[in-house]
């Protein structure tokens, strides 16, 4: 009962943050309706000249980009969330007594998660509504079940790799390679953009190892195709295999790397 206190006690601090930033919302309203508009028009532009790697999910540039692009926004918050609030507290002079308190590490963690993909889910909900709504991308024969696992087990690989990005922001304290790399190789490599046919074997080859590829296309079938668990079970499988290896190493890695701040008293150093 008390960790709930204190997560919810976390949850409204920093839900009273942001409304005290109120140009921000509308700004960042106004993004994702232009993020949209650009791929609208790269799509009037030159989709057809892909739609031979499309046909799989059997939908145009546009509706293939908008999904993979509001899924990765909203998974990738478990990549640079973490990192970016202990940034953010170190700034203001609030991280060490925040690490310090007698609140466990694990619900100060799960506070932060909360926070971010609940905040993240604004933007999750605003591509979906302006991409259905607005530009009539066809949904209804979506998976849902399929759709959540792939969102359950992304989500935990993501966080994982955010823990272990933010263990390098606790002994670094600026410079984060964890997440430049893999936010740019996910970007460029997962079929964020593009489906991954796209790129040449030796590519293909690489973007077999980031957790993203599997998840953006077991996604897209699942939603436009209404793929089963069955039909998906290589790439879910796969997901679930980085999860499960992530996820002890990311809390491993920060484990330590806070144990190593607090030797250091570096905590109230940024």
């Amino acid at each position: 009962m008390l960790a709930l206190i204190k997560i919810f006690a976390y949850i409204r601090k920093e839900f009273l943050i942001q409304r005290s930033y109120k140009f921000a919302f509308f700004f960042n309203f106004f993004s994702v309706f232009t993020s949209l508009l650009t791929f609208f028009f790269i799509n009037r532009l030159f989709g057809s000249r892909i739609s031979s790697h499309l046909e799989p999910f059997g939908r145009d540039y546009f509706s293939y980009t908008i999904l993979a692009q509001a899924f990765f926004t909203y998974v990738g918050t478990g990549l640079g969330g973490i990192a970016g609030r202990l940034r953010g507290e170190a700034m203001t002079g609030t991280l060490e007594s925040l690490l310090v308190t007698p609140t466990k590490m694990r619900t100060l963690l799960l506070s932060m998660g909360l926070w971010n993909f609940g905040f993240a889910s604004v933007d999750l909900f605003l591509y979906l509504f302006f991409g259905v709504f607005f530009f009539k991308i066809d949904i209804s024969q979506i998976n849902l079940l399929a759709t959540f696992i792939i969102f359950f087990f992304t989500i935990i690989a993501f966080s994982s790799l955010g823990l272990i990005s933010g263990s390098f922001i606790l002994v670094l304290k600026r410079g984060n390679p964890v997440n430049w790399l893999v936010s740019t190789l996910s970007g460029l490599l997962g079929g964020v953009y593009f489906p991954v046919t796209v790129l040449p074997k030796w590519l293909q080859a690489i973007s077999a190892w980031i957790p993203v590829t599997y998840a953006i296309k077991g996604l897209e079938l699942a939603v436009y195709q209404g793929a089963s668990l069955a039909s998906l079970s290589s790439d879910v499988i796969k997901l679930a295999l980085f999860a499960i290896i992530l996820l002890p190493l990311g809390i491993y890695s920060f484990g330590y790397a806070l144990r190593r701040a607090k030797i250091e008293g570096s905590l109230v150093r940024y």
